[in-house]
């Protein structure tokens, strides 16, 4: 089993411009791993798509020419099923060698247009996806349910349309997380390994993540669903800390109703409250911003510590 790096498990570093593509890529060598994902999803107030400057296929060359200078698989985060600009992503990922994109459906909350909508979508890109051998996985992207992903695939039949199976989005729609990964694993192409805990926000909770390991997800559990009933031969540490979001869906929705127990067990915020918000932490203040850096990057050198140990126990 190949282990990549997604890059939002160095988003504050690229979002304050410490960090390049490039930088990331020799990072993740420097980690042991086997691949990246890059985010290519534009952040609000900076230009690009995402970690990529461009789609200018000079600038895409050289970042092809790094991610083979590793030996590297690679893959592509986007995000909607917009056929025109899916067509750019599959053009972008055809050029660095990327073989799997992952997208979500629901961009701006939960929309059961959009879900509708998606399966007509995307199978119209069937033939270019076939064309490039690129396989586009669809994500429980913390509004959808591991089910309502299961049918969108059904409904395209394709074998070049498969499900992006995160670990932890689930929880924001109540679903309990091994289930939704039991759920995923038979039609999953790609992952986003990470963990989580539930957090007090004054009269709130929030979903927060947490360095691989260390939360409540049951993540040794998962990581052998995904060894032993999917076809997965690359898992992809996504290390989401320091960061919180809202529920997304009405409790109960995926099978769960209240926190408490479990996954959803309640744990105090990683930082004080009267320091910072909970939904503040992917935008920190600036005061704050170098600790959160030291944090992430703490928190991501375990992540991937961690993650690696299950490969060795499960991956013989």
């Amino acid at each position: 089993m190949k282990i990549g790096l997604e890059t939002e498990s160095y988003h504050l570093q690229f979002i304050s411009g410490r960090m390049d593509v490039f930088q990331f890529i020799r990072k993740t060598a420097e980690l042991g791993l086997d691949g990246v994902m890059l985010n290519i999803n534009p952040w609000p107030g900076l230009p690009g798509w995402g970690v990529l400057e461009s789609f200018d296929p000079e600038y895409l060359a050289k970042v092809s020419n790094e991610i083979r200078k590793y030996g590297f698989f690679a893959e592509i985060d986007t995000r909607g099923t917009d056929p025109g600009y899916l067509t750019q992503v599959i053009e972008a990922a055809h050029q660095i060698g990327a073989d799997v994109i992952r997208t979500y459906v629901c961009t701006d909350g939960f929309d059961p247009d959009q879900l509708s909508r998606a399966p007509q979508d995307i199978a119209q890109l069937v033939p270019l996806l076939k064309k490039y051998r690129i396989r586009l996985a669809v994500e429980n992207h913390e509004e959808e349910l591991a089910d309502e992903v299961i049918q969108i695939i059904k409904k395209v039949n394709s074998p070049w349309v498969g499900a992006h199976c995160d670990i932890g989005n689930g929880m924001m729609a109540w679903e309990d997380p091994v289930e939704a990964v039991r759920a995923l694993a038979p039609y999953a192409f790609t992952t986003h390994f990470k963990d989580h805990i539930i957090i007090h926000d004054g009269e709130d909770y929030r979903v927060c993540g947490v360095p691989v390991g260390t939360g409540h997800i049951d993540t040794e559990a998962c990581f052998k669903i995904l060894v032993d009933q999917s076809t997965l031969t690359r898992i992809n540490v996504e290390m989401c800390f320091p960061y919180a979001v809202s529920f997304k869906r009405e409790s109960g929705t995926g099978g769960v109703s209240q926190v408490g127990e479990g996954a959803f067990k309640v744990e105090q915020p990683p930082y004080p409250l009267s320091l910072i918000k909970p939904l503040d932490y992917y935008y920190p203040p600036e005061e704050l911003l170098e600790q959160m850096i030291e944090d992430q990057e703490k928190g991501t050198e375990q992540s991937v510590k961690y993650t690696l140990s299950l490969r060795d126990k499960y991956c013989r």
